[in-house]
């Protein structure tokens, strides 16, 4: 048995192999050799309780791990890697293909699933370098929430110790009650909302560390399981996993701008600008755009009815709402279905409906839509942030307008946005 010793070279980047077969490791061992552009040391230990104490010595940059370790599985190890805090990456290595393995090892905490028989020298290299990219950049993520958190814990604390002082004031001075009173119930809303933005920071990290891990471990499994494909006969295959690839970036994507936006509409810093807008071509492009992101079969069709093209609105605005209805849309729908856009402009008012076939919205939580973070029950297994009608509402309040919907469970859902529309 080859024991791990800890190496200086901080050029080099550590590995160690938690094997109990030593062919494995002496193939393993070659491979690694083989790398030529990155310098990689080798340790192997092939026991599950000496595993399990150089997991808590941390001195490799990644593990790799065998699924079976004598009486145990590396799914017991990826177990015991997260109960104790491991942030270093685990791969999981298996004799043969096995989609259930694959599934768990993702859910249980591993970066990566290879198999032996079809390890290469880059295959190996590529979901290292990849599996320690993907550590470094959750690392990354929960070093700035730990610094939102003590920034916030701060600002509070601030605030309530302004708080105490001035109901001090107050006591001593009756003369200036009516000021800080007014001083008082200024702090007070401040705090409030400071507390209000601590909690949708929390509710966001919550949802943002699963909504994130997800499509992070899909690319990345998908990436590897390009490399498999390599043969002209394999383009479909190819092809459906690079679509999984644009699907969760922008999934990714998708999750940081609601966040981004909410962020922005709770702080002011979002204001109607109006201007000069051809309202048909600025829907038509619109619905051009998000008909890319349409699943198989599915149409998004508009219904113009008005003479009147140009109008004062801030156009920008009005790609946001329409941009995140029809995201919606698109979504809750099935394959094969119609999204139907209409838009009548009558005596100042504009009316725009959009219309889905999709799985609606449960009769008892309706009320709650418009809600910051609602998702009803029936969308629990599709992702999404629950911020997107909440931004769409805050929008339409901005130009003035009303927001309306009926939905009917299994068949569909529309909402129905009414605007003050000046022209020309």
């Amino acid at each position: 048995m080859h024991t791990p010793q800890y190496f200086t070279r901080v050029e080099a980047i550590a590995i160690l192999l938690i094997d109990d077969d030593e062919d494995d490791y002496l193939i393993t061992r070659d491979l690694v050799e083989d790398i030529n552009h990155q310098h990689y040391t080798l340790d192997w230990v092939s026991g599950y309780e000496q595993a399990k104490e150089w997991l808590r010595r941390d001195m490799h940059q990644v593990y790799l791990v065998d699924y079976r370790l004598g009486r145990q599985t590396g799914l017991d190890l990826l177990a015991y890697a997260q109960q104790h805090g491991v942030e270093t990456p685990i791969i999981l290595l298996t004799g043969q293909g096995d989609f259930e393995v694959d599934q768990l090892a993702m859910t249980s905490g591993a970066s990566d699933y290879l198999i032996k028989k079809d390890l290469t020298a880059d295959r190996l290299e590529r979901a290292i370098r990849y599996s320690i990219q993907q550590a470094s950049n959750l690392k990354k993520i929960r070093h700035l929430n730990q610094d939102l958190e003590k920034r916030v814990e701060a600002r509070t604390e601030a605030l309530a110790m302004a708080v105490k002082d001035l109901e001090r004031q107050i006591a001593e001075n009756h003369k200036k009650e009516q000021a800080l009173r007014k001083s008082q119930a200024e702090l007070r809303v401040a705090l409030t909302k400071e507390q209000q933005l601590n909690e949708m920071k929390s509710r966001f990290v919550s949802m943002a560390s699963h909504e994130f891990r997800t499509p992070l471990a899909t690319i990345l499994s998908s990436i590897s399981l390009i490399d498999k494909y390599e043969l002209a006969e394999h383009a479909d295959r190819r092809k459906k996993h690079i679509e999984r690839i644009k699907s969760n970036v922008h999934a990714l994507t998708t999750i940081l701008n609601d966040f981004l936006s909410i962020s922005k509409l709770e702080e002011g810093k979002v204001s109607s600008h109006e201007g000069l807008v051809n309202l048909k071509d600025n829907l038509q492009e619109v619905l051009e755009e998000m008909q890319t992101q349409t699943k198989k079969g599915q149409q998004i069709k508009l219904q113009y009815q008005t003479d009147q093209d140009i109008v004062f609105l801030d156009g920008q605005i009005m790609r946001n709402i329409l941009n995140n209805l029809l995201s919606n849309a698109i979504k809750y729908s099935p394959e094969n279905s119609e999204v139907l856009v209409s838009a009548i402009l009558a005596e100042g008012i504009l009316t725009l409906n959009v219309e889905d076939q999709g799985i609606g919205i449960p009769e008892d939580e309706q009320t709650h839509l418009f809600e910051r973070f609602f998702r009803a029950r029936n969308v629990v297994n599709i992702q999404g942030t629950g911020l997107g009608l909440s931004i769409v509402k805050r929008y339409v309040e901005l130009l003035h307008g009303t927001i309306d919907f009926r939905s009917i469970p299994n068949e569909g859902t529309t909402f129905i946005i009414t605007l003050p529309i000046k022209t020309p």
